[in-house]
């Protein structure tokens, strides 16, 4: 009986440490919403728009950097993404005015993009077999959600240390020093017939399915509630939920403030994701991925009404985090799978690319409106509606899908 390969490939362990640097650092942006916006005397939706345009460019940048790694290749793309990541962070730390940092996060979000998704689980892809695609996928996803672990209370316990400016330098040196892992990514090239396949026809293909279609405002809701999250949650937490009982659990544990426990809330997200991530990969094995999407989305739904239906307490921000985070990317593995599946793996990263454009949009849009509706109304009540509007209509739209691949040509 043939030895089955092993999952544990140097080109998914790279990948897996490049997602995690490069998610601890994206995640940990809500942190410094109030610091800055207290230095400079902001508007909450100044900071916000930075941090939005800072997706809608992460999005922007995916199929361009998917397009580009197809190209030139891989580790050559990613060192691009890398360099241009560590610029605009230096640009941030260097910024005094709301468009210093807004233009800084358009080059933070096109960094996010070429060490993100659409290249390395495209990489990813490309080197697992096809009994260990799916559970790859979701362990690499899941490395974003150990970032996620690190990164928002990394960036608390730096900001008692250093100035925010400082600690955006930090990450910008931590991000290079990931460049140091390449040499160990080496991924197969794509299938005979794939290769064959020019990008133009795949697209063609893509653009007349209306199960991509689908897929692309399915991944929409995606965006703006992590996005909203994300960006917004420590400080929702830290003005709206009521007060950390001294001799409880969160006080024994050293959480004692408000604001403190908005940073771990992103942790305890992260944490949760980690298991429903790779959940959700092995289950995409052995399940439609369309049902598998369909039920998260309505789990994130109803999470999300019942949340801001109740008083926000320590320990309903507690339990939210752990629903949320067990629906966090587990839409990630599944939906990327569902791409390779359907279109193959040659052009995966720039088709995956597209779709994940749609999920910045809406984490443009959740984190924008997050910000102005706060400024207008003081609250965050109706983005949070808005939210469980979309999640709702995600969950329905993926139904129709038809997750049969069509064959791929042969070459003439």
């Amino acid at each position: 009986m043939p030895k089955q390969p092993s999952i544990f490939t140097p080109v998914l362990i790279v990948g897996c440490l490049i997602i995690l640097v490069s998610f601890a650092i994206r995640a940990s942006f809500g942190v410094f919403q109030i610091p800055i916006a207290e230095e400079f005397n902001w508007p909450r939706a100044e900071f916000s728009l930075a941090i939005a345009l800072q997706n809608l460019f992460w999005g922007i940048g995916q199929p361009l950097f998917g397009a580009v790694a197809e190209r030139i290749g891989d580790r050559k793309a990613i060192v691009i993404g890398a360099i241009v990541y560590a610029v605009g962070l230096v640009l941030s730390a260097g910024a005094n005015t709301p468009l210093g940092m807004q233009s800084a996060e358009v080059l933070v979000g096109f960094g996010i993009a070429g060490t993100g998704f659409g290249v390395i689980l495209a990489v990813v892809g490309r080197a697992s077999s096809d009994d260990n695609r799916s559970m790859s996928l979701a362990i690499t996803t899941a490395a974003g959600s150990a970032g996620q672990v690190i990164g928002a209370p990394l960036a608390e316990a730096l900001l008692g240390l250093y100035t925010w400016q400082t600690v955006f330098l930090i990450f910008a040196a931590l991000i290079l020093a990931m460049l140091l892992t390449l040499p160990l990514m080496r991924a197969p090239a794509a299938s005979k017939a794939e290769i064959e396949e020019s990008m133009g026809t795949i697209l063609k293909r893509a653009a007349r399915d209306p199960s991509f279609a689908m897929i692309f405002i399915g991944f929409f809701s995606c965006g703006y509630q992590l996005a909203f999250i994300t960006a917004h949650f420590p400080a929702f937490v830290e003005e709206m939920c009521g007060p950390i009982q001294p001799g409880g659990v969160l006080h024994s544990v050293g959480i004692t403030t408000t604001s403190a426990l908005g940073a771990w809330a992103i942790a305890v997200i992260g944490i949760a994701n980690i298991a429903g991530t790779l959940a959700a990969g092995w289950a995409g094995k052995r399940f439609p991925r369309k049902y598998l999407l369909a039920l998260i989305y309505t789990g994130r739904t109803i999470a999300a009404a019942l949340f801001i239906m109740f008083p926000i307490t320590p320990a309903t921000v507690i339990v939210f985090s752990a629903v949320m985070g067990s629906l966090w990317l587990a839409t990630v593995p599944l939906t990327s799978g569902l791409v390779a599946h359907l279109y193959g793996l040659r052009y995966m990263g720039t088709l995956y690319g597209i779709v994940f454009f749609s999920h910045q949009l809406g984490g443009f849009l959740g984190v924008w409106l997050g910000g102005r509706m706060y400024d207008a109304y003081g609250d965050y009540t109706l983005v949070w509606w808005i939210g469980v509007g979309v999640g709702a209509l995600s969950a329905i739209i993926h139904l129709p899908v038809k997750e049969n691949r069509a064959p791929v040509p042969a070459a003439g």
